[in-house]
């Protein structure tokens, strides 16, 4: 299929769907994400598209991300600005290189809101950086396992033959596991000097990048990974920010919003998630959400979205 400039999605000659025109050459999530789902839904073998996905995923289709990432001298080095040059590809996901365990983990990380189709988004994701890591580097590359936090929809030996690896699902990341040594295997095409010119490419590029630099924004995103630590309170997130507390109340109020507003937007839109695509108890959810009772995130929750936890996870998911 091809998407032409004016929003048409044309294959073998016929308009299949019209999609909103694309802004500065990018389409927005949602129409992405929504073109995605139909595919998926229409096709009758959901791991054979899987492996289609993950094969069009190619590192030389990114430009000079692509290039710094095949020149950079090891797999460390090429993962390493994948973590920080990923958003100029796309701003609904990030990767985050975790190597403080006995393993290393690339984890891609959603920057959206819920979407049916991100579970398999992310399985052709993590397929498709598999696929080209084993491309790029020198060397046999042995992925440990594969880990996803839904459940699986499909034969479990049919991902770990795709994957070439054990796949484990209802895990806490999505992510790609590897030994460190493997880190260190060398690229085919390392190069530091190629890489490192186009590296201070991406820096330039990257700079010319709007991020939301709302306070609403900002705050979202440290309070979400703090959660499971209670509900922070205000003077300590503030004195993390660099700023007083009386200062932060004054920023949202220039928004329009007040520090428990934030809070509440933070763990309504984790326990949403977790109860969508994890298999996490309801005691769990409330833990992981600031909550020191069930019956209190219960109680809460109903108030956010009208319905009780149990109740919000049975609903089916909506195409």
């Amino acid at each position: 299929m091809t998407l032409r400039d004016d929003g048409a999605l044309v294959s073998g000659g016929v308009v299949v769907r019209r999609m909103p025109q694309p802004t500065d050459g990018r389409l927005a999530d949602t129409d992405y994400f929504d073109l995605l789902d139909c595919i998926r839904s229409n096709h009758g073998d959901e791991l054979a598209l899987l492996e289609a996905y993950s094969r069009l995923i190619r590192i030389d289709d990114i430009g000079a991300l692509g290039l710094a990432i095949k020149t950079a001298p090891t797999l460390r080095a090429s993962l390493e600005r994948v973590e920080r040059y990923w958003k100029v590809v796309t701003d609904t996901a990030v990767y985050r290189l975790d190597v403080s365990g006995e393993r290393a983990f690339l984890v891609i990380e959603a920057r959206t809101g819920h979407h049916p189709v991100l579970e398999f988004r992310n399985e052709g994701a993590l397929a498709g950086f598999a696929r080209n890591m084993r491309h790029f580097v020198e060397g046999e590359l042995a992925l440990d396992h594969i880990s996803f936090r839904h459940a699986c929809r499909g034969d479990p030996a049919r991902y770990a033959e795709h994957f070439g690896c054990p796949v484990h699902f209802g895990a806490d990341r999505d992510a790609i596991a590897l030994e460190h040594a493997m880190l260190d295997l060398p690229n085919r095409l390392g190069d530091a000097a190629v890489s490192d010119f186009l590296t201070a490419h991406l820096e330039t590029e990257i700079g010319s990048l709007r991020d939301d630099t709302s306070i609403r924004a900002t705050l979202l995103r440290r309070l979400t990974p703090a959660l499971s630590n209670g509900a922070p309170q205000a003077a300590e997130i503030a004195r993390d920010m660099g700023m007083s507390e009386r200062t932060l109340y004054r920023r949202l109020a220039e928004e329009g919003l007040t520090f428990r507003d934030v809070l509440t937007e933070a763990q309504s839109s984790l326990a949403q998630e977790l109860l969508r695509d994890s298999t996490s108890s309801i005691a769990e959810i409330a833990f992981l959400t600031g909550f020191a009772e069930q019956s209190t995130f219960s109680r809460a929750f109903k108030r956010w979205v009208g319905q009780a936890p149990a109740q919000f996870r049975q609903q089916p998911p909506v195409r």
